[in-house]
């Protein structure tokens, strides 16, 4: 038989997958998922289950928390990368981590063959397609969704038919889950003027009482939360647990996507709006005005590289030095406040902070330099804008 590993996530499109692909064209199905936060063991056992029951001969799962971590999320943190301001590329930022790890597990087993549920409509097909052809070119790319241009109602028809019973028309919602936040896509995002309602997001208003938290970066690494240090991973789950019962990190992004066309989707990351914004408050505190300006511009283009499927790209590599040399200084702690559906950021302790007030305070007086001094300065500074205004006046 022809040996395939087939990206699994045990929804509606990779389950007709797997059924698919090991009745219908004989396939040697091993179904494999990437954990980047959000399945326990349960979950995991259950996709496990389906898989097999679905015809996969073997079934795989990859825990790769720790690496996307360590690999993607770390430098989008570094990077405050918020895609069009709004999305802190949640699920976007996962697929590159996972389409790695299926493409080398497949060279492990010796498999010629990678199949995913993608669409021809998102850009997940991008993602997986130029992670695959860049890292095993020798592997064909079998995409059944894709290709025969299937809609929902003609997969569940087809799984009812083999004898496959699951209640998909329940799920109204698509629901992707991960260590850096929650997508949610359903009928209202199919559109531009209608909001998701309240229930579509998966956690409710819990709270109603402001909270105040301290959180501690190290070299622009998040390593406590009110004076309690954990690893990086364990604060973002702390985080997310607790400030998604304040309702917090809820939106709803409108991007270009790789293939040319507007999308719209919801989302829910509490704790990664929630760093960003601490992280970069402590950075502006910490580091030069120019340092921000070119950080800014890298920063983005980071983000825009990684959401377009552009991660193995060795200036990604350029960009991840830079960004991390950027950190030097960034240690200290950020005070913020959660409230029902929103938080503050209040101030900074840092012993890395530029407002030393030693030296000079805004607006007041100063140590550095004289009244003449600074005359002189404004001065010298205005001459490129007087030599303007006299030659074209």
């Amino acid at each position: 038989m022809k040996k395939l590993v087939l990206a699994y996530s045990g929804g509606l499109d990779t389950s007709y997958c797997a059924k698919y692909l090991s009745q219908d064209k004989k396939f040697e199905v091993h179904a494999v998922s990437v954990n980047t936060g959000g399945f326990d063991d349960e979950e995991i056992q259950s996709i496990k289950e389906r898989a097999l029951e679905l015809g996969a001969i073997s079934y795989k799962s990859i825990d790769a928390v720790q690496i996307f971590y360590d690999k993607v999320v770390k430098y989008l943190i570094f990077g405050n990368v918020l895609k069009n301001n709004t999305y802190p590329l949640s699920v976007s930022a996962e697929r590159i981590i996972q389409a790695i790890e299926i493409v080398n597990y497949a060279k492990k087993i010796g498999a010629n063959y990678i199949a995913h549920g993608s669409t021809g409509a998102g850009n997940d097909q991008v993602r997986f397609d130029l992670i695959f052809q860049t890292l095993a070119p020798n592997i064909k790319i079998i995409t059944p969704i894709r290709d025969n241009k299937l809609a929902r109602h003609q997969e569940i028809e087809y799984l009812q038919n083999n004898g496959i019973k699951y209640a998909w028309e329940k799920a109204k919602y698509s629901i992707n889950k991960g260590l850096w936040g929650t997508s949610i896509g359903g009928e209202e995002t199919l559109s531009s003027h209608l909001p998701l309602p309240d229930n579509a997001y998966p956690s409710q208003l819990q709270l109603s009482d402001t909270k105040d938290i301290v959180l501690r970066f190290e070299k622009g690494e998040l390593i406590a939360i009110d004076g309690k240090q954990d690893s990086q991973i364990n604060n973002i789950e702390k985080l997310n647990k607790l400030a998604s019962k304040y309702a917090i990190g809820r939106d709803i992004h409108v991007g270009d996507t790789i293939i040319g066309i507007k999308g719209r989707v919801g989302f829910e990351a509490p704790a990664p709006l929630i760093i960003i914004k601490a992280h970069h408050l402590l950075e502006k505190h910490t580091q030069t005005k120019w340092q921000q300006h070119h950080k800014e511009q890298l920063g983005n283009w980071y983000g825009m590289l990684l959401h377009e499927g552009q991660y193995l790209d060795e200036v990604m590599r350029n960009f991840e030095v830079f960004l991390a040399d950027t950190q030097r200084y960034v240690t200290g702690e950020v005070f913020v406040s959660l409230h029902p559906y929103r938080f503050t950021v209040n101030g900074i302790a840092s012993k890395h902070d530029l407002m030393d007030a030693s030296f000079a305070s805004y607006g007041e007086s100063n140590e550095g330099w004289t009244a003449d001094e600074a005359k002189g300065f404004i001065k010298i500074t205005a001459n490129q804008g007087k030599i303007f205004n006299h030659v074209n006046s």
